[in-house]
């Protein structure tokens, strides 16, 4: 019996905040198709790969990472057009993961081809259906804040209820009530205060919250 030819491929959504906007990792293409065209970090899965063995073989690979960086990578998607990829049919896992600025910063600074690009404002369209991908990944990011605690993963251990109100504006696009956000916050029991206060402010100094950890 003769059987379809069929690839599949896992691509990134990597995403931080980034002077208060949501940024998402890029990548230049340089071979076709697309060559010259920004698009998420992705390869195909090898014969005898896992999923999220590739998907981190990838991170590293690709995205600068050393082997077990990178935290946790969540399933998005899966998506399989058959005129996603005009080389042949394939179908594409796609993994997200909020990381901290300083670690895209570090992978942007240790390759040419790589950028941080604000997701609410790409500077071109992109490669493939990658521009839909990072669109459902938004989407599902949004959706997760009302409940769980996903934002902490852009931040310090100890962080302000300012700081924490940044992420969450940054992440939605809305701006919040600081009264009601922060009682929101602390009806969650996902934050604790530490009965310390920032330092090396112009303002009054905010107290420190760190994440409640069962």
């Amino acid at each position: 019996m003769n059987y379809p030819l069929l690839a599949v491929t896992v691509d990134l959504v990597l995403m931080s905040v980034v002077d208060d906007r949501l940024c998402a990792l890029l990548q230049r293409r340089g071979a076709e198709p697309f060559t010259g065209h920004l698009a998420l970090p992705g390869g195909f899965v090898g014969e005898h790969e896992g999923l999220e063995q590739a998907a981190r073989r990838i991170l590293t690979d690709k995205a600068g990472f050393a082997a077990g960086e990178g935290g946790w990578l969540e399933q998005l998607y899966t998506f399989g057009d058959p005129g996603r990829d005009p080389r042949m049919r394939t179908v594409s896992v796609a993994y997200f993961a909020l990381l901290t600025h300083a670690q895209l910063a570090q992978a942007v600074g240790l390759r040419d081809d790589l950028m941080l690009v604000p997701v609410g404002a790409l500077p071109e369209a992109l490669a493939f259906d990658h521009a839909a991908i990072l669109a459902l990944a938004h989407d599902r990011l949004r959706g997760k804040l009302d409940y769980a605690p996903v934002a902490f993963a852009l931040l310090p251990d100890l962080f302000t209820l300012r700081d924490l109100q940044r992420v969450h504006e940054a992440i939605t696009g809305n701006s919040f009530s600081k009264p009601a956000f922060r009682r929101r916050m602390l009806d969650t029991g996902w934050i604790e205060p530490t009965g310390e206060r920032e330092t090396q402010t112009a303002f009054r100094p905010a107290e420190l919250y760190q994440r409640k950890h069962e």
